[in-house]
């Protein structure tokens, strides 16, 4: 008779912010991650954090985050009801729907080394917060009326994918762009609405020009 394959427990790190975090809950969330395991393997671990908002209504104060490192790549799910275990069964069931959509997109593997320094960071407290996305560089330069023939011209020998130009005919701004399918497109920005200028004068698509 086969012996049916032996399967490893999920690693998970349960901890409390601002609380203790009671053996029955603790061995709930074990218990409830155990569900995780077909995703995971020897290199990955779960990490459950339970908090305490007081300042919520009793139906969503109990708040349970879970985080997963799958192949390197971070998954995070939250919950809040009016317990910690029935947090714990709804955080399970969204990040078991997440693990599933990962597992079956084509992904690029991450080494063991660095799964492992990203759960060390969040189970530590030193993970980075997300750096928030800012302008670095501002370019300026002259632009020229040219028709779309000379649009496409100037794009193909800059190498570009886009090209941005005043349109000679229509003396808008144009946007040329290469398609995924090797064809062209064009944008063409027209303002809707009124607005204020920097020097506080109306403009506008609905504003005649004097």
């Amino acid at each position: 008779m086969r012996q049916p394959a032996y399967t490893r427990p999920v690693r998970t790190i349960v901890r409390g912010k601002n609380l203790d975090v009671p053996e029955k809950v603790r061995q709930y969330a074990n218990r409830k991650l155990g569900r995780l395991d077909r995703f995971l393997d020897d290199r990955s671990e779960a990490i459950v954090e339970l908090a305490l908002e007081k300042h919520r209504s009793v139906a969503d104060s109990h708040i349970v985050e879970v985080t997963l490192v799958i192949d390197g790549r971070t998954l995070r799910s939250r919950a809040a009801a009016a317990t910690h275990q029935a947090g714990i069964d709804e955080v399970v069931d969204k990040i078991e729907r997440r693990a599933v959509d990962f597992k079956e997109k084509p992904r690029v593997r991450a080494r063991p080394v660095e799964e492992k320094a990203i759960l060390r960071r969040i189970a530590d407290g030193t993970a980075e917060p997300a750096r928030e996305r800012r302008i670095v560089k501002v370019k300026r330069f002259d632009i020229e009326p040219m028709f779309e023939e000379d649009a496409l011209a100037t794009m193909d020998e800059l190498g570009h994918s886009f090209f941005v130009f005043v349109n000679a005919e229509t003396e808008r701004l144009n946007v040329l762009y290469r398609r995924t399918d090797g064809d062209l497109g064009l944008i063409e920005p027209i303002v809707a609405g009124d607005y204020t200028t920097s020097d506080g004068r109306r403009a506008g698509h609905g504003t005649e020009r004097s």
